[in-house]
C-alpha cells in the first residue's frame, strides 16, 4: 500500500481548505482544486506502479570462502499493459559489501534480467533479506513497497591457503600417507601390484591384474609417517594484536583452515578444539563432511575466550590416540601451556606449534619489526620490548623441549611461513 511522504504538505492543505472555506476566495479553492488532482494522481500512480509485476533474485551459492564472488540474478518482468516507469530494486543484507541496487524502467510486457556480484572480504554468518521494490509519485508524495521472495542464509569461509611444503611430524604409524619404503604388512593404503613371490599372503592376491597378466599379482602396500591430526586454536582474547585482516585472530583462523584442509586432502582423520568465549570440539573424522564441519565452525569463532591455552590443552589432549600430531596455533607468550604438550612424546604423539608473532602484528603495516641489536639500544617502547623479549623466551623454552616450532610473522604469507 503507498503512504505518504511529506506530511507538511498535508499540513499545508489542510490549512489552505479551511481558508478557501472561511474566506470564500476563487484563488483559494483553485489550490484545493488542483491539490487535490495532483495527490490523487500521485496516489494513483504510487497504488497502480507495482501492480502487473513478476520479480525474483537467485543467489547462485549460499556458502564460499573469502576472496570468491557472490552472484545474485534478478528478474523484474511486466506482464500489464501500463509502463513502469520508475522502479528501485535492491537486497538489504548483512554482507560486509552490499549487493547494489538498481533504478529500472520498464515497457509494457518487458522484461529486465541482471547480475549483481559482490566480494566475500569477511569470513562470517550474513543475512539476505527478501527482495524490496519500491516506486512512487512523480512528485515523491506517495511510494509503495513490496518484499519478494524468502530470506538466505550466507555463509563464509575464511581463507584456505595452499601450503604445499607443509609436513605433519613423523609417527612411525601405518596409515595412509606414502613413504619412499614399501611395507613388509598391511596397510589401509595399497599403492601398487607386483608379480607373487613365494610367502605373500593370499589375501594380497589382487584378481583383477592377477587376470589381466595372466600370472598371479599381489598388492603392495604404504607405511605412513603419520596419521591424524587435532588442532588446537587459541582464541583468547588477552593475548590477541592487530585489526582486521591483519591481526593474530584472522592469520590464525586462516592457518588452522589451511592446515586442515591440507590434512583432510591427504586422507587424514582431522580433529580441532577452538578456545574461545565457549570452548568447542569437533571430534576427529575425515572426508567432506569433516571439511565442511571444520570450516563453518572457523567462519563462527571469534577471539573472544577468556580461558587460558593451558586449559583447553589439559581438558582435550586425553582425547589424542597414539600416532596423532596436536598442533597448536596460538599466539600466547605464556609458558604455562608447553607443560601439557611435554608429555605427548611419551605416549606416542607428536606435536607441532604454529606461534603468531604477536608484536610484529601489534605494529603499522609496513614497519619492520626490531631485531636483538635494536631492543638493548635504542629500541621500542618498554611495553613493546617485554612482549618481544617474552615472545623469545617462549621460543627458547619450546626449543628447550624440543617441540617443533612454526613462527608466522605480520605480513608473511602462510605458504612459506608453514614450509
Amino acid at each position: 500500500m503507498p503512504r505518504l511522504r511529506r506530511l507538511p504538505i498535508l499540513m499545508v492543505g489542510t490549512i489552505i481548505v479551511i481558508a478557501a472555506l472561511s474566506t470564500g476566495l476563487p484563488f483559494l479553492f483553485f489550490l484545493v482544486y488542483l491539490g487535490l488532482l495532483v495527490i490523487g494522481g500521485s496516489y494513483l500512480a504510487a497504488r497502480l506502479g507495482l501492480t502487473s509485476l513478476e520479480a525474483g533474485f537467485a543467489i547462485a551459492q549460499v556458502h564460499g570462502h573469502v576472496g570468491d564472488q557472490l552472484r545474485a540474478t534478478y528478474t523484474v518482468r511486466n506482464v500489464g499493459r501500463l509502463p513502469k516507469l520508475w522502479l528501485e530494486t535492491y537486497n538489504p543484507s548483512s554482507l560486509p559489501v552490499p549487493l547494489p541496487g538498481r533504478a529500472i524502467s520498464l515497457g509494457p510486457r518487458a522484461e529486465r534480467t541482471w547480475v549483481a556480484k559482490v566480494p566475500l572480504s569477511r569470513r562470517g554468518h550474513f543475512r539476505v533479506d527478501p527482495l524490496q521494490i519500491r516506486t512512487g509519485d512523480p512528485f515523491g508524495l506517495f511510494e509503495s513497497i513490496a518484499g519478494v521472495g524468502h530470506g538466505v542464509n550466507v555463509v563464509v569461509y575464511p581463507r584456505v591457503e595452499r601450503i604445499p611444503h607443509w609436513r605433519l611430524p613423523s609417527a612411525e604409524l601405518d596409515g595412509s600417507h606414502t613413504s619412499r619404503e614399501r611395507a613388509i604388512q598391511t596397510t589401509p593404503l595399497a599403492t601398487g601390484v607386483r608379480p607373487y613371490a613365494p610367502g605373500d599372503s593370499f589375501n594380497r592376491i589382487h584378481w583383477k591384474s592377477t587376470a589381466r597378466h595372466g600370472e598371479i599379482q599381489v598388492k603392495e602396500f604404504d607405511l605412513e609417517q603419520t596419521a591424524d591430526a587435532w588442532i588446537f586454536l587459541d582464541l583468547d582474547a588477552g593475548v590477541q594484536a592487530g585489526r582486521g585482516d591483519r591481526s593474530t585472530v584472522e592469520v590464525g583462523i586462516r592457518a588452522a583452515a589451511s592446515i586442515a584442509a591440507k590434512a583432510l586432502e591427504e586422507g587424514r582423520a582431522v580433529g580441532l578444539t577452538a578456545a574461545g568465549r565457549h570452548t568447542t570440539t569437533l571430534q576427529a573424522d575425515r572426508g567432506p563432511r569433516q571439511r565442511l564441519k571444520v570450516m563453518q565452525l572457523l567462519a563462527a569463532v571469534e577471539g573472544d575466550g577468556s580461558a587460558p591455552l593451558s586449559e583447553a590443552l589439559v581438558v582435550t589432549l586425553p582425547r589424542l590416540r597414539r600416532g596423532m600430531t596436536a598442533v597448536v596455533v596460538t599466539a600466547s607468550d605464556e609458558t604455562e601451556w608447553i607443560r601439557p604438550l611435554t608429555s605427548l612424546r611419551a605416549r606416542g604423539v607428536a606435536c607441532v606449534v604454529v606461534l603468531l608473532d604477536a608484536p610484529s602484528f601489534a605494529l603499522p603495516p609496513g614497519q619492520a619489526r626490531p631485531t636483538e641489536e635494536t631492543d638493548e639500544a635504542d629500541g621500542p617502547d618498554p611495553e613493546p620490548a617485554e612482549a618481544i623479549q617474552a615472545m623469545r623466551a617462549l621460543r627458547h623454552q619450546l626449543a628447550e623441549y624440543d617441540l617443533r616450532t612454526v613462527v608466522v610473522h605480520a605480513d608473511e604469507r602462510l605458504s612459506e611461513a608453514l614450509a
